[in-house]
């Protein structure tokens, strides 16, 4: 009988580089946008209600260390001082019981030196014990379709690696072949009656172009698509042995000891079943400018705000448009 998945890890012990010289001030994971429901948070918060709202119960944050104080800081209800100023106003109230609520599920561990991903990730093992995790990025956000039952991205997959009964599964997204030098890609193998699950066949980490026509691709996708990571991913606990067997070994990529190899090493050696699936949704990467413009767009395009948003974006595309005329 497949576990329930009960805990979540977030990684956020990056250093931010890309987001300079705002990451100077505070942690990415901590950068501000409104979200769907017209609330403004940090990125970190609303990845985690993401996973609130799939039946996730603990999450687990890997912080770079001296961290974790900026995060216990936030996450609490207002003290006595600050609710006066918000008398009579429910919504602030409300809002200051949900990071209450969600305060008391975190739990942190630290990476106390840059040596990769699957490095920050193996961290968190102690608190995973034994137990099937939710794993996500801390500087991506989710956003799901419509016409996928209401449910967001992590719930989708959640539900697909509980009907599966398969030990691990990745989420995944048919993606071209100019952006592989950006993404885990995975072969796979159609799972017959079911269009959006596959046996993972081989798992590389940003394959070249000509590798991945040699070696990933997959039945059933387009003329140069591959599926690729979508950024989050159900993990047995036997991803920590594979990791530690990176580590102790000092097997690295490109200087690092990266998560996409122990994925394959683990699809290859430590579990007997390793799917994929597609989701219905987009990622968007918080971690770059341009990014971080992106995503506050797609949430501000799905969330109560929607209407005057897109009033605001033709206006001023407008006024660029009579901008270039004039000229």
């Amino acid at each position: 009988m497949t576990k329930k998945v009960r805990k979540a890890v977030i990684t956020a012990a990056g250093r931010g580089t890309r987001q300079y010289p705002a990451s100077s001030a505070v942690q990415k994971e901590m950068f501000p946008l409104v979200d769907r429901d017209g609330l403004a948070k940090p990125v970190i918060q609303i990845i985690g209600e993401e996973a609130i709202a799939a039946g996730v119960e603990e999450i687990c944050i890997v912080t770079q260390p001296g961290d974790e104080a900026q995060y216990l800081n936030y996450f609490k209800r207002m003290g006595q001082d600050t609710l006066k100023a918000f008398k009579g106003k429910d919504w602030a109230l409300q809002a200051s019981e949900k990071l209450h609520d969600f305060g008391q599920r975190l739990r942190f561990v630290s990476q106390d030196s840059p040596e990769g991903y699957g490095h920050a990730v193996y961290q968190a093992r102690k608190f995973v014990g034994d137990e099937p995790f939710l794993l996500m990025l801390g500087d991506h956000i989710y956003i799901s379709a419509n016409g996928n039952g209401g449910k967001n991205c992590a719930a989708q997959l959640i539900d697909k690696f509980q009907q599966s009964g398969m030990e691990a599964m990745s989420a995944v997204q048919a993606t071209p072949a100019n952006l592989l030098h950006l993404f885990g890609t995975i072969r796979g193998r159609p799972i017959e009656g079911n269009d959006d699950v596959y046996a993972a066949e081989a798992i590389v980490e940003k394959p070249s172009q000509e590798e991945a026509s040699r070696k990933l691709r997959t039945p059933g996708l387009g003329t140069g698509q591959y599926l690729c990571h979508f950024g989050m991913h159900v993990f047995p606990a036997a991803i920590f042995e594979s990791l530690g067997h990176h580590i102790e070994n000092n097997l690295r990529d490109k200087g690092e000891i990266q998560l996409t190899s122990a994925q394959e090493y683990m699809r290859a050696s430590l579990v007997k079943s390793y799917g994929a699936c597609t989701i219905e949704g987009k990622r968007y990467d918080t971690g770059i400018p341009y990014g971080l413009m992106e995503s506050q767009l797609a949430l501000a395009l799905t969330g109560k705000h929607r209407g005057e948003i897109v009033e605001a974006i033709a206006r001023l595309l407008a006024e660029q448009l009579h901008s270039v005329s004039e000229r």
